[in-house]
């Protein structure tokens, strides 16, 4: 049996365009996963703890604090900068505000500058790690622990850096539905006395 040449070429263009999809799709988690494994695009390791080698060699950490357009909270580092030896664990906080009448949830992205430490920069524990529900008028600290890898004084690139910025930005998410669905029965039961 023979097959139609026009027939022939919709299978191929389905095909192709079935496929250029599908690397659509992996090609995010797939460079999430890249990025994380080099430390490429500044993002950072996660550790369990520190890495226990302390050096006598200093580096100093900046940090940073965005909110994305829109976003109704404030946002700001509770300290500029410090200082702290090479595999010494450092622990920073952020301050988040909600001024306004309303719950609101958010999410952190984060990066670190220059790109070439990021790979080297391990966080152990971080609020970016969760999303984060702020209420009306609600200001929290949130803490972020983290070390600076021994193993960047061996980095061909990453070696010469005197100074790491640890930067955030907030973007707002929906409420988990539990929040949501209190926020529904609260509703419901004010509008019952009304």
């Amino acid at each position: 049996m023979a097959i139609d040449p026009k027939t022939k070429t919709v299978a191929q263009t389905l095909g192709v365009v079935m496929t250029m999809g599908a690397l659509a799709w992996a090609s995010v988690p797939f460079y999430d996963w890249f990025c994380r494994v080099t430390g490429f695009g500044g993002v950072t390791g996660v550790a369990e703890a520190s890495s226990g080698d302390i050096l006598d060699q200093t580096i100093k950490v900046a940090f940073d604090a965005n909110t994305e357009r829109g976003m109704a909270w404030e946002f700001k580092p509770m300290q500029l900068e410090m200082e702290l030896r090479i595999g010494e664990e450092g622990l920073a906080f952020y301050e988040a505000y909600n001024p306004t009448d309303r719950p609101i949830a958010g999410q952190a992205s984060y990066n670190v500058v220059p790109y070439e430490a990021g790979g080297f920069f391990d966080k152990i524990e971080c609020f970016c790690f969760t999303e984060q529900v702020l209420m009306p008028g609600e200001r929290v600290e949130m803490p972020v622990a983290f070390f600076v890898d021994p193993e960047i004084v061996n980095d061909r690139d990453a070696k010469y850096t005197k100074k790491i910025t640890l930067s955030y930005t907030f973007y707002e998410i929906d409420l988990p539905d539990d929040q949501q669905a209190g926020l529904a029965t609260e509703t419901d039961a004010q509008a019952s006395v009304n």
